[in-house]
């Protein structure tokens, strides 16, 4: 009896080893979609390997952060000093001046220019006349594909005192010039106006689909119940859009610590270095021209940190109120 007990034990645990475990399942269930969008997959490779060489990859060069780094020594050679970079940077008055600089120019740009592509998207969601409609988007998104030294020398031949054409026109109606560029007002005023003259047509393609894709029934059913121009926009048209909304301001807030380089560069000059000088130009200017790699990667370090943390926050606010963040 206990013979047959001991047989019929064995029979049945090797009967519940060849069954398939649950890891092994989806293992197969993953190969199957492998072989299924095996081509998707091999478009998808030089995207894989561009980010791991160009953005995985020089991670391991942020520990020079911790090192007090020297181009013979290379980075294995350097000598650890630890925390002190980071101190130094701390301790120093230009840091604080820069990092309010960088963040009131980007708050400036969520507040002025985040908002315009939609507004614009909206306006041209109205149009009926499609041949116009087109032409006036392709009109909108040429200043994207300008390179910044190209949009910054016409901006600066613009708005010169003495031949600009805005200036031309002041004088014209019995006003006094206006030195757009030497003025810590008026060069803020200059720089938000040119991002939203470069980035806001070419911003609205998203949306724009975001828009394509609501169903028209919905704005017929406003129509039914009487709504206006203004109701629809303001309860289907922004509803519907309303997550592409959500993503996008996710990830301008995360661009919050990073105003670019170009822009500003072209545009900046010692009469405004007080608000024009950025963590990107002063790490440009410290770190490349006078060759402090170890100070300057502490800074972009520490910018990083900021910008993940506030990816993070905004992502969560975000789902809590009920949208779809990034994850």
């Amino acid at each position: 009896m206990n013979n047959s007990n001991t047989a019929i034990e064995q029979t049945s645990s090797i009967k519940q080893d060849s069954k398939p475990t649950k890891k092994s399942k989806r293992l197969q269930k993953a190969w199957k979609y492998i072989k299924r969008d095996k081509y998707l997959y091999i478009m998808l490779f030089p995207v894989i390997v561009y980010f791991l060489i160009f953005k995985y990859a020089p991670l391991y060069g942020e520990i020079i952060a911790f090192k007090n780094y020297r181009l013979a020594d290379g980075i294995n050679g350097s000598e650890w000093v630890g925390f002190e970079h980071f101190r130094n940077l701390f301790a120093s008055q230009e840091f604080y001046t820069i990092f309010r600089n960088t963040l009131l120019l980007n708050f400036y740009s969520l507040v002025f220019v985040f908002p315009v592509p939609i507004l614009l998207a909206l306006l041209l969601n109205e149009l009926r006349g499609e041949g116009y409609k087109r032409v006036l988007q392709n009109i909108l998104y040429i200043p994207h594909f300008i390179s910044w030294v190209v949009i910054g020398g016409i901006l600066i031949a613009l708005l010169s005192p003495s031949t600009g054409f805005i200036n031309y026109a002041l004088q014209f109606f019995g006003l006094e010039p206006i030195y757009f560029m030497v003025s810590k007002f008026w060069w803020t005023v200059s720089f938000i106006a040119s991002s939203v003259w470069k980035e806001a047509g070419f911003g609205t393609i998203l949306y724009m689909a975001a828009i394509a894709g609501i169903s028209p029934s919905l704005y017929e059913a406003a129509k039914i119940d009487g709504a206006s121009k203004f109701r629809q926009i303001w309860h289907v048209t922004l509803p519907g859009i309303r997550s592409t909304i959500a993503i996008l301001l996710i990830l301008q807030v995360g661009k919050i610590m990073d105003v670019g380089f170009e822009h500003i560069y072209v545009l900046q000059n010692p009469a405004v270095s007080e608000v024009a000088e950025v963590i990107s130009t002063y790490v440009y200017s410290r770190g490349i021209i006078n060759l402090q790699y170890s100070y300057t990667t502490a800074l972009g370090l520490f910018q990083s940190i900021i910008a993940l943390i506030l990816v993070v926050s905004v992502n969560r606010i975000v789902k809590a109120l009920g949208e779809r963040g990034l994850w």
